[in-house]
């Protein structure tokens, strides 16, 4: 795996580079230096090695020695807000009070008929090969992957946007995600709480991701769904969620609008 360290748009995962974007490149936090050591530590446990490159020699450095002294940096305290991605137009940043995991509609039945959110491999019952040579894994990733439930940051539009991936069997354009997106049912958890889960993976991309499965029952803090979802979705909600969920009505002009609009109910609904 190649770590490849600059002034990206986002930090992401691509066909085996790992593009991490730094908030005030080249500065770099202890938090940043805490995710780097998160992602190293998962690639050696997977039996990868990973090889560093950047621009700014004296960055490199420094990186270099966070790496020789992990320990420094393993239990670096999350930030209220990450300003790696600036994205959003409202919070200009990822808020961690909250993780998010984010469904399709059909797969959102069969979450609330198990009560569980599942890995891809537990999911979809076929082996790993299978899903690493789908079309959907057009990044590329490795077979550990799909043993993970991943999650994104609360106020993140990433969820969302796979999702009208999956819809749509190919990558959303400005329309797909404006006037014609439809938004999934999202799961929110607090960050503070599910670290405790002993599954919970950091991998130094995503805030974390947990192993297998996810009970509902014991971990969700609230369920969003959409209002024009309700009457697919209310049938198979088991009792000890129902008071968790929340139909929001999606009047929104975009992803990033519905996002925003999500994660305030969250804020002022949960917080």
């Amino acid at each position: 795996m190649r770590i490849k360290i600059g002034d990206y748009e986002f930090t992401e995962v691509w066909d085996g580079v790992l593009y991490k974007k730094l908030s005030r490149y080249p500065a770099i936090t202890d938090w940043e230096k805490r995710t780097l050591v998160e992602f190293v530590d998962y690639e050696r446990a997977n039996g990868r090695d990973c090889a560093i490159e950047c621009a700014d020699a004296a960055l490199l450095a420094e990186v270099h020695a966070a790496l020789a002294e992990p320990e420094k940096y393993r239990h670096v305290p999350r930030p209220a807000l990450i300003t790696e991605c600036t994205a959003c137009p409202v919070r200009k940043g990822c808020v961690t009070e909250f993780v998010c995991h984010t469904a399709p509609p059909e797969n959102a039945v069969n979450i609330f008929r198990t009560g569980r959110l599942l890995s891809a491999v537990r999911a979809r019952g076929v082996p790993v090969e299978v899903l690493m040579a789908e079309k959907r894994n057009a990044a590329g990733d490795p077979a550990d992957y799909f043993n993970y439930v991943m999650f994104a940051w609360g106020n993140c539009q990433a969820g969302d946007r796979l999702v009208m991936e999956r819809k749509l069997g190919r990558f959303p354009d400005e329309q797909d995600l404006s006037v014609d997106f439809t938004p999934g049912v999202r799961f929110y958890f607090r960050y503070d709480e599910l670290i405790r889960h002993p599954g919970t993976t950091f991998d130094g991309v995503l805030p974390l991701k947990v192993r297998d499965e996810v009970v509902l029952a014991e971990w969700v803090h609230t369920i969003i769904i959409p209002e024009a979802l309700r009457g697919m979705m209310t049938p198979h909600i088991p009792p000890e969620l129902q008071g968790r969920v929340i139909y929001v009505e999606n009047d929104c002009k975009d992803i990033w609008d519905w996002s925003e609009k999500v994660y305030s109910i969250i804020e002022r609904e949960c917080c």
